[in-house]
């Protein structure tokens, strides 16, 4: 059994982690509310420049241009090339948030190889990284920093490189894969296709409507063009926001339960304790007991 300095040691050392998981959890459910703001914000400008690329698509419709014409919407049948875009986290301690990312790509990799295939991964994210480096799997591009301090401007540069691959020919299929935020105490992996663009994802069908939108008949193309555009750079940074607020709820679920565990485990190691000591105590008065026994 070991003895009550070793015990109040181990009890000492338990209630320091609890007060340093503790002190995480409230951080991170700071950083969290901070992040649903930013994540509703950026929804609102997603939805308003969806609703603007649906009114440019619908007055090509009507003025019966082709919208595969347009490179960002031409989808190859049987793609030989798909570029996987993936987000974790740059840190641990967020419990299975990483994993659960690193599993779905893994996945992905052995449906496409199945079908014959190539897969070109691009990772975000220091642990996505650290994993496949480690499994000894490339990568054709990462970068680290990103998915923890989201920036608009970075995220841009990544993601136009992985677009000008699409638009020359070298992929055929771009995914991005994360983990996203649902709320306070759910993730959920999003696989989102972000090349080629479906009509569909705009509203828009083979069946045109009318739009109110009045625009000069060679404007339709370049200013599709310029929106598709600003909506993969931006996809690609809401992508960030989101997973960075999904990875701030999974560790705050992940250091709240280790703070009950340190909690439990106190508590056992002072039941631990107290009957090291009585024992101590009663080996203590059974020898003085003894010694004036012996003396009489």
């Amino acid at each position: 059994m070991a003895s009550l300095k070793d015990i109040q040691r181990k009890i000492k050392s338990v209630k320091n982690t609890q007060k340093t998981t503790r002190a995480m959890k409230l951080v991170s459910s700071a950083k969290l509310r901070r992040t649903e703001e930013l994540a509703k914000k950026s929804k609102v400008y997603a939805n308003k420049l969806n609703e603007l690329i649906n009114e440019i698509a619908q007055k090509m419709c009507e003025s019966e241009s082709n919208l595969s014409d347009t490179p960002y919407f031409n989808t190859t049948e049987a793609p030989k090339v798909v570029d996987i875009v993936f987000i974790t986290a740059d840190k641990g301690l967020c419990g299975g948030f990483n994993s659960q990312t690193i599993k779905r790509v893994n996945k992905l990799m052995a449906k496409y190889k199945e079908e014959g295939i190539e897969v070109r991964l691009r990772a975000i994210g220091r642990k996505g990284i650290d994993y496949f480096r480690f499994n000894s799997i490339s990568m054709l591009n990462q970068i680290a920093g990103l998915s923890s301090s989201p920036d608009f401007e970075k995220s841009s540069e990544f993601i136009q490189e992985v677009a000008s691959d699409f638009i020359e020919g070298r992929t055929n299929r771009v995914v991005v894969v994360n983990n996203g935020y649902v709320n306070m105490i759910t993730q959920a992996i999003r696989e989102n296709q972000l090349l080629p663009i479906d009509p569909i994802k705009f509203g828009v069908t083979e069946t045109c409507s009318s739009s109110d939108l009045e625009l000069e008949p060679d404007d339709n193309d370049a200013l599709l063009e310029v929106l598709i555009k600003r909506y993969i750079e931006f996809s690609i940074y809401y992508a960030l926001i989101d997973s960075l607020a999904a990875e701030h709820s999974a560790r705050m679920q992940a250091m709240d339960s280790a703070t009950n565990n340190a909690k439990d485990m106190v508590h056992q190691l002072s039941i631990s304790y107290n009957k090291a000591r009585q024992e101590a105590i009663t080996t203590e008065l059974i020898e003085i007991i003894s010694g004036m026994e012996s003396m009489k």
